[in-house]
């Protein structure tokens, strides 16, 4: 048996040409382009057999008969058997022009090479994207009845299985795959495209939330998506069988799956939160479509969607497949494969391989420097209270990383001591001595810095003051309120709006403020804290705003209780699960590498949606966490001391002991 198959590269081509090469007699020629014979070897290796049952056909899919030399249309008069075309445009991104020359183009050039050498049976690999965005079920013997091909990709699908109806002079047979993904068997694909385009949001949303959430997704339309290994057995299979002459078979799943289905599927496959609610995206269609195209017709609404679907690394096409109205029958299929034992696999079955392959091999995040030195090496970094705690843990690992690290705190003592900690490690800080709090200090301060630095980069605005105190202790303290405002707002404000000039001016910088997951959860006793970077984190978001268009980036961290000086006077967290320094400044690297919007644990982005959706039921939680544990000694006027002045132990209830336990992190 002698075959010639187009596409035999490609992700299904390579595979069928395996498949058609377990023939113990198959002869498989295959055209490769000049320029891609150094794929011979990999491509014979692959299929494991040598270059007498593997030959290529030199030529090019956009030439006239293929490009084909003469020599070579005589090698294959009269003996091939079968032709498989395969070779086309599988990209909806793709360049029309580029669509157009191999879908429609190179479907008449293999056509017209095949009826030259009188081939005995020509396949045509088609696509469901004939059908366009055919309302109801698209049967095999419908062709004609094909709605909405104005994308360029169903265009030249449909226009390309039209040459081979209504020019072959062969016997022909069309198969339409449905969206092809992964082996069922190992996961394995070549490239991201249709459902894979959702893997990354996915991802995000199994790092920002609990697997156990329950999540709320569009119901949407129908997707029908069949594993490669599928798409070859049974290209196989039915090719070979007799009685196919001008016939199309569906290659799908006979099931099919609502969008919101695939997209719980999946989520399941990868741990991330299942989607337990589902609401059917057609209820937004009671908008006339005048007025939606017209509003995407405006540059201000194409930019907000489009830097929206940037940020989530999902193409705009996408949203033409929320309400895909298609679905399609495969009854000859069905018939053809009764008694081969070939059966398109349930996505449930495989799903967890096509994401493992995914993350492993294709997570678009494995492909760039994600290192710290790539962000910072050779970059300023400022980092204010940068002598003690999570402040001096970040310095070292960005001077590590490369970085010029800044220092900054009021104790030059404690400054002198971080540099010589750097020095120490084979590197070194520049410390500045000031109160940020302090107007003209920071004033001072900061001419200093662009004087001998010019610029700054990145900007980590750590320093802080936290007060641990009710309300209702406070109520002839309001110092309190102001001295945390004006450090943790105000001193962190003056130094960000002293270097934003400058970041402008160079079209790039970023800023890492360090806020509280207190601001997430509404944290009693914490009011004057909570505020005051409340305040920031508000600042902040108006600014990102306002900047997003001159390379400029901020990260809130929101970051839970750390073991740092700061808060060492209460003595009830000395047995309480936090982070250390280091682990703090973990995060602090993660916001100067992926520079996301906001860094947040699970538990308190489960924290903030509980005070969003159910306020009334988390005032009572916090309410009870706060009577749960009591007031420092401080707070209350006192020492805190036993007799022999030591430190006095607080003592708390087995509730409260349990609570600290599970909720690590959270201010008590």
């Amino acid at each position: 048996m002698h075959y010639f198959v187009t596409g035999a590269s490609g992700f299904i081509g390579q595979r069928l040409v395996k498949k058609l090469l377990e023939r113990p007699e198959a002869v498989v020629y295959f055209l490769v382009r000049p320029g891609s014979q150094a794929k011979l070897d990999r491509l014979r290796q692959f299929w494991g057999v040598g270059a007498d049952r593997a030959l290529p056909v030199l030529g090019d899919l956009t030439q006239p008969l293929l490009g084909v030399d003469e020599a070579s249309v005589q090698q294959l008069q009269g003996r091939i058997d079968h032709v498989f075309h395969l070779a086309a445009v599988y990209d909806l991104l793709a360049d029309e022009g580029a669509q157009v020359s191999a879908n429609i183009e190179g479907t008449q050039n293999t056509l017209a090479l095949a009826q030259l050498i009188k081939a005995g049976h020509f396949h045509h690999v088609s696509s469901i994207a004939a059908a366009g965005l055919y309302e109801g079920v698209f049967r095999e013997d419908m062709f004609e009845e094909a709605e909405h091909i104005a994308h360029p990709y169903f265009r030249t699908k449909h226009e390309g299985e039209k040459r081979v109806r209504e020019t072959c002079t062969l016997p022909w047979s069309i198969y339409r795959p449905a969206m092809v993904v992964g082996s069922s068997l190992t996961g394995e694909t070549d490239k991201i495209d249709g459902p894979y385009y959702v893997f990354k949001l996915i991802q995000r949303l199994r790092k920002w939330l609990p697997p156990w959430l329950p999540m709320v997704g569009l119901e949407g339309g129908r997707l029908n998506l069949v594993p490669v290994d599928f798409v070859v057995d049974a290209l196989d299979a039915i090719s070979h069988q007799k009685g196919i002459d001008h016939q199309c078979f569906h290659l799908v799943d006979p099931h099919g799956y609502r969008v919101g289905e695939v997209l719980d599927i999946i989520s399941v496959a990868a741990h991330a939160p299942k989607m337990n609610l589902f609401i059917n995206a057609a209820l937004f269609g009671f908008i006339p479509r005048a007025i939606t195209q017209g509003l995407m017709a405006l540059a201000p609404v194409q930019r907000a969607r489009d830097a929206v679907l940037k940020d989530l690394g999902l193409p705009p096409v996408l949203l033409s497949f929320v309400n895909y109205p298609t679905r399609f029958d495969c009854r000859e299929t069905v018939l053809a494969l009764k008694g081969t034992g070939i059966v398109c696999p349930n996505l449930k079955d495989y799903a967890w391989r096509l994401w493992d392959y995914w993350e492993r091999h294709l997570d678009p995040d494995l492909h760039i420097d994600r290192s710290l030195r790539g962000a910072v090496g050779g970059k300023v970094v400022l980092v204010t209270g940068g002598s003690s705690g999570i402040g001096l843990a970040s310095a070292h690992k960005l001077a590590e990383a490369g970085a010029t690290t800044l220092i900054c705190g009021r104790h030059t003592d404690k400054l002198d001591a971080a540099c010589a900690q750097a020095q120490a490690k084979g590197y070194r800080f520049v410390a500045y001595t000031v109160d940020i709090a302090d107007a003209l200090d920071c004033e001072r301060f900061l001419k200093q810095l662009l004087n001998d630095h010019g610029q700054v980069d990145f900007l980590i605005n750590n320093a802080g003051r936290s007060i641990r105190r009710a309300i209702e202790s406070s109520f002839e303290r309001f110092h309190d309120f102001e001295r945390t405002m004006q450090l943790n707002y105000f001193g962190s404000l003056r130094v960000t709006l002293g270097l934003l000039p400058g970041m402008a001016a160079q079209k790039s910088g970023h800023v890492v403020n360090i806020s509280s997951i207190g601001v997430l959860t509404n944290a009693p006793r914490f009011s004057a804290y909570v505020a005051s970077k409340a305040a920031l984190d508000a600042w902040t978001r108006c600014a990102a705003s306002e900047f997003a268009d001159q390379g400029i980036t901020f990260t809130t961290v929101s970051m839970p209780l750390v073991r740092t000086p700061m808060i060492a006077p209460t003595h009830l967290y000395n047995n309480v699960p936090t982070l250390s320094p280091e682990e703090a400044a973990d995060l602090v690297v993660q916001a100067c590498i992926f520079k996301p919007v906001r860094l947040a644990n699970r538990l308190g982005v489960a924290g903030e949606l509980l005070h969003a959706a159910l306020p009334r039921l988390a005032q009572v939680i916090m309410n009870t966490s706060f009577r749960l544990f009591p007031e420092t000694p401080a707070a209350q006027g006192l020492t805190g001391a036993d007799e022999a002045g030591k430190p006095a132990k607080p003592e708390l209830s087995a509730e409260a002991v349990a609570l600290q336990q599970m909720m690590r992190g959270i201010h008590f």
